[in-house]
């Protein structure tokens, strides 16, 4: 069977055909950086990890790019709140957001671009924008976006330009005169006092919100990309608006798939502040194992909308912890088994165990249906509960661990809580780290601390040497 993803460009299913054979460019937008994340954050998150991890097991080479928003008005708040500069904000929450992500067993992405670091190329974007006739500068420098200049405007959202025109509050900005139409959108904004700036050849000032996804994903995935991810709040205006730029700028069309996940209620009301049931993936790693909120997470299918709840987040853990307890029964008869082999009988179970894991690929290659995926999951688990016993040979019961544990971390569900890394793994990791840092080769020093926060284990340099924190 192919594998299928529902494209919100087009409104049905498509078969994925990647740009180039055997290689997926894959963009997901990420949070802005201002706090914790919530779980709303969490569930895109978790869902794109989990279609990365699925490409990557089928063979596929994923070149996953997720960006961190490091400057907004929300970090400049908290930070004149605060009294500090605007990255001390955004450098807190990055590494408090990436411990949150390890601990959900999120992987690193390939690159995880920040957008104060890709400056000059949205100034390039921009000004390649303004050249093709489809920006403009007003008065007071601000640069926007013309609308009506790009043809096909609103067929991400499927919304028609005549009936935006009545004024769609999330296009209106302060400026509105200057615009030469309601519907166009910021590009650049002049500085503020006491807000970070950069120059420009229009004014002083910082990037519009939308901009910044298109210049780190043309920079580092191409100016055509294979997918292109986020939350279902994110299609208008932000992908819109990401596409109007892109396909003007470039010239060419600019993701092939688009997906999106429904929203994340709680208690079947939306997640506020104000209703007291707003809930941090910190606050849930209080209550639970965070691999829980994972499981809870894909338990409905991503386009689904999801509904939080107590009760749903306790029938969460049973389930994850059935397929625990059934890896740790076969860990332990496997211990037990006298003899290597496998008999005929039980050559015959494993293959009919195969089945299962064909149920698992059919419900992933259906649109990522992990809630049938986790399904086909539960009945292996009673297969081999039934099936496995104490005189069971060896390879028979490891045969049946291994498939569980495999179709699991698909999953990113980790099931076999002793396979920890080894103390000199961590060792040889930390050394190597060490040596790439003398070596200023800091982009190996970064992505060895990425994989270690992805297994759990921050590393802090202090005086006394290098500290390892599990996380």
């Amino acid at each position: 069977m192919s594998m299928k993803i529902y494209n919100t460009l087009t409104r049905k299913k498509e078969e994925f055909v990647p740009l180039e054979p055997g290689k997926v460019k894959m963009y997901v937008c990420g949070p802005t950086v201002y706090n914790l994340i919530h779980i709303g954050n969490a569930r895109p998150m978790i869902v794109f990890d989990t279609v990365r991890r699925y490409m990557e097991h089928k063979g596929l080479e994923v070149n996953y790019v997720s960006n961190f928003t490091d400057v907004d008005d929300k970090i400049i708040k908290k930070a004149i709140e605060e009294g500090v500069e605007a990255s001390v904000i955004s450098e807190r929450y990055i590494a408090e957001c990436k411990k949150d992500m390890a601990a959900m067993n999120v992987k690193p992405a390939t690159t995880h671009p920040l957008a104060t670091e890709e400056i000059c190329g949205m100034l390039e974007m921009i000004q390649t924008l303004i050249d093709k006739g489809h920006a403009y500068t007003a008065a007071d420098g601000t640069v926007y976006f013309r609308t009506r200049s790009f043809q096909e405007y609103g067929k991400l959202s499927h919304k028609n330009l005549d009936d935006l025109r009545g004024g769609n509050r999330s296009l209106l900005v302060s400026g509105e005169e200057q615009k030469e139409d309601a519907l166009d959108f910021v590009l650049w904004k002049p500085k503020k006092e006491g807000e970070p700036y950069w120059e420009s050849p229009w004014c002083d000032g910082r990037p519009g919100w939308h901009i910044e996804c298109s210049v780190m994903s043309k920079k580092y995935l191409g100016d055509e990309i294979d997918i292109h991810a986020g939350g279902e709040d994110l299609v208008f205006p932000h992908h819109e608006n990401e596409i109007a730029q892109s396909e003007a700028a470039n010239g060419k069309t600019f993701a092939k798939y688009w997906m999106h996940n429904a929203f994340l209620n709680i208690d079947n009301k939306k997640m506020s502040k104000s209703l007291g049931n707003f809930f941090t993936v910190r606050d849930i790693s209080e209550k639970y194992d965070l691999q829980i909120l994972r499981f809870f997470m894909l338990s409905a299918h991503y386009r689904s909308p999801l509904n939080f709840s107590a009760e749903l987040m306790e029938a969460a853990k049973n389930g994850y912890e059935r397929i625990v307890t059934c890896v740790d029964n076969l860990k332990f008869l496997t211990e037990k088994a006298k003899s290597e082999g496998m008999s005929g009988a039980e050559e015959a179970l494993l293959q009919e165990a195969e089945g299962f894991v064909a149920k698992f690929d059919e419900a992933m290659d259906d649109d990522f249906n992990t809630a049938d995926a986790i399904a086909a999951i539960f009945e292996l688990v009673k297969f081999a509960n039934t099936n496995a016993k104490e005189d069971s040979n060896k390879a028979f019961l490891q045969g049946l661990k291994d498939k569980i544990v495999m179709l699991s971390d698909i999953c990113g569900l980790i099931v076999d809580k002793q396979e920890e890394l080894l103390d000199e793994e961590i060792e040889r990791l930390i050394q190597e780290r060490q040596e790439a840092k003398k070596a200023k080769n800091f982009a190996r020093a970064d992505e060895i601390r990425d994989e270690l926060l992805a297994k759990g284990i921050a590393l802090k340099d202090t005086r006394e040497g290098v500290k390892i924190v599990r996380v």
